[in-house]
């Protein structure tokens, strides 16, 4: 998505435009949307439902401090309305930045504060994974025309069609995104279906939203970014120290390893986070429980949140 997003970016930097049609928009959406679908488990919800109270105090800390911080980026106006809060919570990126979207939210400042936190995150994590545990991480190279299971495809890309034809139209923000989401994660605990996508389809989903993200920067926009720059970074790696400092308590805790804890409470991506776990020594079914709870928490009430934090501001 990155790549697209920039290179977009330069075009409509250069007063150039090219449209990305909202039905292919939508579609994207509905593909992303089963894509998060596939990664819902039921040893997940489990792994959860096991240790509730812990999970849900480590949750709700990591959300406490990112709301704090995002809540003196908005104090200071540097950046407007409740951009600074969707920005900073610390869930998916793609699917924050799409949900802040829906929520008539300027996207743009959205997507940079939450990539600029993905690759920070990502670069931190990847450092204390191999110097500091001596854990080295995985190098992912993706296949991208494997074999694929038609059937499966044939349904899942059924899924997708109805969630961007459907999605749109209910009364729900970002419709086409929650729609293959909660239809598909059900479908696939309950064994009805196994959700089945190439990677050449997901780099052509994350394609079209950079794209369609990337065109809507102009020069004022990249003004305003290259100023909060520095405070938003800033932000960002309290935020790192912070949870850094909440996963040394969850291990003496939980009594799982550091690297676990660590993991488990980074304000990362739950994508990113699967990545360096998968190439290190951890409980990854401990990590990425943590994470998916946190992540459909805040889905929950983020936007609620948001607007509370919005009037107390």
């Amino acid at each position: 998505m990155l790549g697209p997003l920039a290179a977009a970016i330069l075009v409509s930097a250069a007063e150039g435009s090219i449209l990305v049609p909202s039905g292919l928009f939508f579609a994207a959406e509905a593909v992303i949307g089963c894509m998060i679908a596939r990664a819902f488990r039921l040893p997940m919800l489990i792994e959860v439902l096991h240790d509730l109270p812990l999970f849900l105090a480590a949750v709700f800390s990591v959300l406490v401090v990112s709301s704090a911080l995002s809540w003196l980026l908005m104090r200071w106006k540097v950046l407007p309305g409740t951009t600074a809060i969707w920005g900073s919570f610390p869930g998916a990126a793609m699917v924050m930045t799409l949900m802040a979207e829906a929520y008539g939210e300027d996207v743009r400042l959205v997507a940079f504060m939450q990539y600029l936190r993905v690759a920070v995150i990502a670069i931190v994590a990847s450092l204390v994974s191999r110097i500091w545990f001596g854990a080295a991480g995985a190098a992912v190279h993706p296949i991208w025309f494997s074999s694929i299971a038609w059937q499966w495809f044939a349904a899942t890309a059924t899924l997708a069609g109805l969630g961007a034809l459907i999605g749109p139209k209910l009364p729900i923000p970002a419709g086409a995104l929650l729609l293959p989401l909660i239809a598909g994660a059900a479908l696939q605990d309950f064994g009805i279906l196994t959700i089945e996508l190439p990677p050449w389809l997901l780099a052509a989903g994350y394609a079209v939203i950079g794209w369609s993200i990337g065109l809507r920067f102009t020069r004022p926009i990249l003004l305003h970014v290259a100023r909060a720059f520095p405070r938003v970074l800033a932000s960002i790696l309290s935020l790192i120290a912070i949870c850094a400092g909440i996963g040394c308590l969850l291990a003496r805790v939980a009594h799982v390893d550091p690297l676990s804890a660590y993991l488990a409470t980074s304000p990362g991506g739950v994508d990113s986070v699967a990545i360096i776990a998968a190439g290190s020594n951890v409980d990854m079914p401990f990590v990425m429980a943590m994470q998916t709870a946190r992540f459909m928490i805040i889905l929950l009430i983020g936007p609620s949140l948001a607007r509370f934090m919005a009037r107390r501001a």
